[in-house]
């Protein structure tokens, strides 16, 4: 489907060659936030969890480390959203790289679950990310 070249504690990168492969449908793309943009307070993060099929789940921006450059901690969340409490208890394994939404743009994405509180963890900027997709080529 593609090659990799970089992997990093921002995320796998590489290069598609045949998106078909992916079955993502089209028109689905979202414009990433700059730091700015990014509050305290409601955003959606975007699973697969239920029979393969997406659906995004309620979560809660608790904390912005707007400065963050040097690690995949930028943003604390919380998972508010009671199916996904029910589903999982909260952040679980392979969670990780999935895509959080605030105000219609990609925020971006879960790195860590809080072992003593699995409701709670950390996400990376989006913006790091591509950052990071630019330098690794």
């Amino acid at each position: 489907m593609g090659s990799l070249y970089s992997n990093t504690s921002f995320g796998i990168y590489g290069s598609l060659s045949n998106l078909s492969g992916l079955n993502v449908p089209s028109g689905n793309e979202v414009d990433v936030a700059n730091r700015d943009e990014i509050k305290t307070g409601p955003a959606k993060i975007i699973l697969n969890i239920e029979n393969g099929v997406r659906k995004e789940y309620d979560i809660q921006i608790m904390k912005i480390n707007k400065n963050n450059n040097y690690d995949n901690k930028s943003m604390l969340i919380k998972v508010i959203d009671q199916r996904l409490l029910d589903l999982t208890g909260g952040i679980i394994q392979g969670m990780s790289g999935s895509p959080i939404i605030q105000n219609g743009k990609f925020i971006g994405a879960v790195t860590h679950v809080l072992v003593e509180d699995p409701t709670e963890g950390y996400a990376v900027f989006g913006v790091l990310m591509i950052k990071e997709s630019w330098e690794g080529q």
